[in-house]
């Protein structure tokens, strides 16, 4: 989240607070200071001190709850981005999806399970031990506050913990994630409505259940389901397409043994594309190299005829990815340091070049083909 601050890490997780942490960590001070002066008035200021102390421990709470998701996915072998805490509670950024519904499930889980077993700590704690007045009542209070947020994140709905367990769920069933992903986003935004109903009513004095909080939630819930919801629709387009369905026309490609002149005329001249760099293939089609357009200025132009290709040839910077790789895996592998990738034939036969853009260009295509 942008501006956000970082705060340390956690088994090697960055942990970072958003600003709007601070407005609700101030309202949570204040309301359990409140209930603190009132249930024991003799505590005075002190009340102020355990109210934050309290609000600090539920934080702690919310971020054990996300370092439950965290710990479960770099098991599989998921890297995690980071942690952030926010006005709604806290994320943890994960670098990739699970393999199968049942790892998925796995990680969607660990999050409540933590909660739910911290809830059995505390309760046990008040109930076992001989700790009593404000004390006992903080304890009693984190107890509450972590099943009800056990109990919140298995509502059936994305962006919730219990959305990503019915998406694991119908992605079981239908072998298809997407699917998990688009049903449980309708769940979400289901929810979302009816959260926002609940709030408007309250607000407009029609209903004693819901209030503000539960307006902002239900309209949290509605943005990120919708989100998930449109994420869900691209992965059902990109389904069952290949690396090979995204190839640039007319991608920079070169055979080693053109002259610089051949090089020139039939693929630098009049190329509305204008690419500063074109990948080189030997006589077999397979990649050896690159060449940049710029490097050609270093031959005078009356050499090129008698100047190959080859001899102003790079070591080839860019992956490749073969041809029949899954378009859902190649956008994992595209990123700011593999902004394009090359594609090959399994006998490593280069086939052309595709990046972002025309993935894109090909979901424009599905969308108006739709």
């Amino acid at each position: 989240m942008n501006g956000s601050i970082q705060v340390g890490k956690l088994f090697g997780i960055p942990v970072f607070i958003n600003p709007s942490w601070f407005l609700v960590l101030g309202l949570i001070t204040w309301n359990d200071a409140s209930w603190l002066a009132y249930q024991f008035p003799q505590l005075g200021l002190v009340a102020w001190v355990l109210g934050l102390t309290t609000a600090l421990l539920l934080f702690a709470s919310v971020v054990a709850h996300e370092l439950g998701h965290s710990l479960v996915a770099m098991r599989q072998g998921i890297e995690v981005n980071s942690i952030t805490l926010f006005i709604f509670g806290g994320l943890a950024s994960l670098g990739e999806e699970s393999k199968t519904p049942g790892e998925s499930f796995r990680v969607a889980i660990a999050g409540p399970l933590v909660s739910l077993t911290l809830f059995g700590w505390l309760n046990a704690v008040g109930t076992f031990t001989s700790i009593s007045g404000p004390l006992a009542a903080m304890v009693a209070l984190l107890a509450y506050v972590n099943l009800a947020l056990g109990l919140f994140n298995l509502i059936p709905g994305l962006p919730l913990d219990g959305g990503n367990i019915l998406k694991a769920a119908v992605w079981k069933i239908t072998g298809k994630p997407y699917k998990g992903i688009a049903f449980a986003s309708r769940v979400g935004q289901v929810f979302g409505w009816i959260a926002i109903g609940l709030g408007l009513a309250s607000l407009l004095g029609l209903s004693n259940i819901g209030s503000v909080w539960t307006l902002l939630v239900g309209w949290f819930l509605l943005q990120n389901a919708g989100q998930s919801s449109q994420a869900a629709n691209v992965q059902r387009l990109l389904s069952g397409l290949t690396a090979a369905d995204a190839i640039i026309p007319n991608s920079p490609l070169v055979s080693a043994a053109s002259s610089l002149r051949e090089f020139a005329n039939t693929k630098i001249i009049g190329n509305a594309m204008d690419w500063k760099k074109y990948l080189v293939t030997d006589e077999t089609g397979k990649l050896t190299g690159e060449i940049m357009v710029d490097d050609m200025k270093k031959v005078s132009t009356t050499d090129w005829w008698d100047v190959s290709v080859q001899s102003l040839v790079r070591s080839p910077e860019v992956q490749t990815v073969t041809a029949t790789t899954s378009l859902l895996d190649v956008i994992n592998l595209l990123d700011d340091q593999h902004p394009e990738l090359a594609v090959v034939k399994d006998n490593g036969e280069l086939l052309g070049l595709l990046e972002k853009t025309s993935i894109l260009n090909l979901l424009q295509q599905k969308v108006v083909a739709t």
